[in-house]
């Protein structure tokens, strides 16, 4: 069965939800996020899987240890140290009880700095009585080096004017990228490889500014509809790719039919004329085997499938829809 979910920033009422009803452990371990609980000391009382994956610290290496001590060490980014100043998170969410969030730049267990995204907020008794703090963290390394790839965007020529999203160039650079750190940190990624149906029908029949606009509709709606750190561009033609981090193969799958689904329905009025088109894709997970051109080999063939099954349709294994 397809697991219709997908992984989304987790937030404040959510967190404090789970926690009333005393079954945070089950489902904060399942979370991307790093998500740990300190007291009003600020000594960790709960830490989480995504915690343990981010920063390389075991449960059993933090807990009852203070969040100011010798492991995250968060930094701003002037290279500063705010864990002992009142620039602290958590400090400032159990002092002035409200949420905060901010960047910084955790210490891994192996040495290196991982940029992430921070937010904190105040843990309150059944008499509203400040108890504690949570903080959830999330790796915000693709979004930052996405960030700074986007401002270089330009000066390269890696944006498609035409649809105004990413290149060839900038996909396999970003799959690169993310290779890498999926070998270097276990982060899966999946790659989706979509294509318009009957484009050309499209073109002949309404001539190429038409079938530009198309490209366009298609084009926003796939960026529309991903998730912020998620990467779509325009393979060529009237091929787009797009790359899903921190993912399984049902969610996978279940985001590339949502896409689907999306397109089907989308539709330009020229003229009196309604046209509408339809995607096929081909879907994967990355291996840790893979290279970006064994990847995009397989999800090229698997998109080829779904093209000779009928179109309009998602290939994830040959032969199954």
């Amino acid at each position: 069965m397809i697991n219709n979910s997908e992984p989304r920033p987790i937030e404040e009422m959510e967190i404090k939800s789970v926690i009333k009803n005393n079954n945070h452990r089950d489902i904060l371990d399942n979370l991307f996020e790093g998500v740990y609980f300190t007291d009003i000391n600020r000594r960790i009382t709960f830490w989480n899987k995504g915690a343990e994956k981010i920063t390389g610290y075991k449960k059993s290496q933090v807990l009852g240890k203070y969040c100011n001590g010798d492991f995250l060490i968060y930094l701003n980014k002037q290279g500063k140290t705010i864990c002992e100043t009142k620039s602290c998170p958590i400090l400032k969410s159990i002092t002035e009880k409200k949420l905060f969030e901010t960047e910084a730049y955790i210490l891994h267990k192996e040495g290196q700095r991982i940029p992430v995204l921070i937010r904190t907020f105040p843990i309150r008794d059944e008499k509203e009585k400040i108890i504690g703090a949570a903080g959830i963290f999330s790796n915000n390394s693709i979004r930052m080096s996405v960030h700074k790839k986007m401002e270089e965007l330009s000066r390269l020529a890696m944006f498609d004017s035409i649809t105004e999203i990413g290149t060839r160039k900038y996909i396999e650079i970003n799959l690169f990228a993310i290779l890498d750190e999926m070998r270097r940190y276990g982060w899966t990624f999946g790659v989706l490889l979509i294509d318009i149906d009957h484009f050309k029908k499209v073109n002949d029949t309404y001539g190429h500014d038409i079938g530009d606009k198309v490209l366009k509709m298609v084009a926003k709606t796939l960026s529309k509809n991903l998730r912020s750190f998620d990467i779509i561009g325009r393979w060529g033609g009237e091929e787009f790719i797009g790359i899903i981090v921190n993912i399984n193969e049902d969610q996978l799958y279940s985001i590339a039919e949502k896409l689907r689904l999306l397109i089907e329905k989308s539709s330009l009025n020229i003229g009196g004329a309604k046209i509408q088109v339809t995607i096929s894709t081909g879907a994967a997970l990355a291996q840790l085997t893979d290279t970006v051109e064994t990847l995009v080999k397989r999800v090229d063939k698997l998109m080829y499938n779904s093209k000779s099954s009928g179109r309009n349709r998602v290939s994830m294994k040959f032969g199954i829809e």
